[in-house]
């Protein structure tokens, strides 16, 4: 029999099996979850909107893959600025002028594509486009970890935001491509802009649930800290000078690099047979088995320790990306995205499950937004690629590039896999001197 008992923290019954019903009762929950899926939805649709109009207004891949790389970059340098801006100064302070300058900026960038603007104009606008995205994901997760302070449910939420990352790249991207090609290539883009303003508003708007100016929020609890041993506080350092999220950001730029070169292989792939309409349907194919795969893994009882998960699943992931640029039918395609979807998410889930244990609870949002940076900066790096083989090369050559990014992110995995074991905790024995020696466990 299952034994439960009631958090202090969220006031719900807490099994020793905590699932997916348990942690969406956590009281307030639904006041952030709701306006926040709302918020993180444009992003969603972002970079191929961009891709969809850019190649409209210009007729290349690779200009508009290079246009959407660079609010890529733009987006992957300023996300970690603007976790910590969140941490120091609050949520609200940083959503509230951040979404409506990424309203702004889309409206310009849509503006000049129509105008069929030079190239250095669209790059110019495509830098304040990325800069200003909302990082509403790491700001859910960090508000998860306001509710959840000491509770198991930590890891399942950890999970369901991954899961609830993967919907939103599943309904993104549908909705994208029906906006673009059934009502006008533009509408993608000034629909991210309506929603975005509209969503991050209502974000901002839930003040109750976010954490306090230089609170302890994110999704792992309270391990680390910003006290040093003597008990005084201490300067808080970056999350990027933790070195094992220094290898999380290879691995999640391995991850970006399948979203980017998946995003254009599969719209120059759809074009390329005649049903450019084919593109959605088969990217929403590859989101949807990433999105199941999550539900699954948020309702594992885990026996293997994270961070050989992340290797084994990893090198599940690269295996079924190198398949990719071989497919020479829709089905074969299909089938092949789905299987790579599947690998994806337990590869996200366990990574984010890690920060717990590598990055001190003050600097954890810091933390999350590093990883999603390095997802964007991946996908930036893999659509310009992508763009670029897709026009020089054969049909179906962009899916090089999530073969490659993958096949390079796990040989750095393996290599550096011991820099992702918790920081060992030196004890006191109970009787006399001496301490036990710390022994990192995997």
């Amino acid at each position: 029999m299952a034994s439960t008992v009631t958090s202090e923290t969220t006031g719900t019954p807490v099994s020793s099996r905590p699932g997916y019903g348990q942690l969406l009762r956590t009281r307030g929950a639904w006041t952030f979850l709701l306006p926040g899926f709302a918020a993180r939805q444009p992003f969603a649709m972002l970079t191929i909107s961009i891709v969809l109009l850019v190649r409209h207004t210009t007729g290349s891949y690779g200009v508009a893959g290079a246009v959407a790389a660079v609010t890529g970059v733009a987006m992957a340098v300023f996300a970690p600025f603007t976790g910590r801006l969140a941490d120091r100064h609050g949520q609200r302070a940083v959503l509230l002028p951040g979404v409506v300058v990424h309203a702004l900026a889309v409206l310009s960038l849509t503006a000049l594509a129509l105008a069929d603007a030079p190239l250095w104009a669209l790059f110019a606008a495509a830098v304040p486009t990325g800069a200003s995205v909302p990082q509403v994901g790491p700001m859910v997760r960090a508000r998860w970890g306001v509710k959840l302070q000491g509770s198991p449910l930590m890891t399942t939420a950890a999970a369901f935001e991954s899961v609830t990352d993967e919907l939103t790249f599943v309904l993104g991207p549908l909705l994208a491509t029906a906006l673009c090609t059934a009502v006008d290539p533009a509408a993608g883009l000034l629909t991210e802009a309506a929603l975005t303003l509209a969503g991050g508003l209502l974000f901002a708007a839930q003040r109750g649930t976010q954490p306090s100016v230089g609170g302890r929020g994110g999704i792992g609890g309270g391990r680390g800290g910003d006290i040093g041993g003597n008990g005084h506080a201490r300067v808080r350092a970056s999350a990027l000078s933790v070195p094992g999220v220094r290898v999380l950001v290879v691995v999640f730029l391995g991850i970006g690099a399948v979203f980017g070169g998946m995003q254009v292989s599969l719209a120059a792939f759809s074009e390329s047979i005649g049903e450019p309409g084919l593109n959605g349907v088969l990217y929403g194919t590859f989101a949807a088995g990433n999105m199941l795969s999550g539900i699954v893994c948020g309702v594992i009882a885990w026996k293997v320790a994270p961070r050989r998960r992340l290797v084994i699943g990893y090198a599940a992931l690269a295996l079924a990306a190198s398949g990719l640029w071989a497919a020479q039918s829709v089905l074969v395609l299909a089938g092949l995205g789905l299987l790579v979807g599947m690998c994806v998410a337990p590869a996200l889930i366990t990574g984010y499950t890690l920060v717990e244990g590598l990055v001190p609870a003050g600097a954890r949002t810091e933390a999350f937004t590093w990883l999603t940076g390095a997802v964007a900066l991946g996908q930036a790096a893999a659509v310009l690629a992508a763009g670029q083989l897709e026009e020089r090369l054969w049909d179906g050559a962009g899916f090089l590039v999530p073969m490659g990014g993958t096949l390079l992110a796990l040989a750095t995995l393996v290599a550096l896999r011991s820099r992702l074991a918790p920081p060992a905790v030196s004890r006191t024995v109970a009787r006399g001197v001496g301490h036990r020696v710390p022994v990192a466990v995997d």
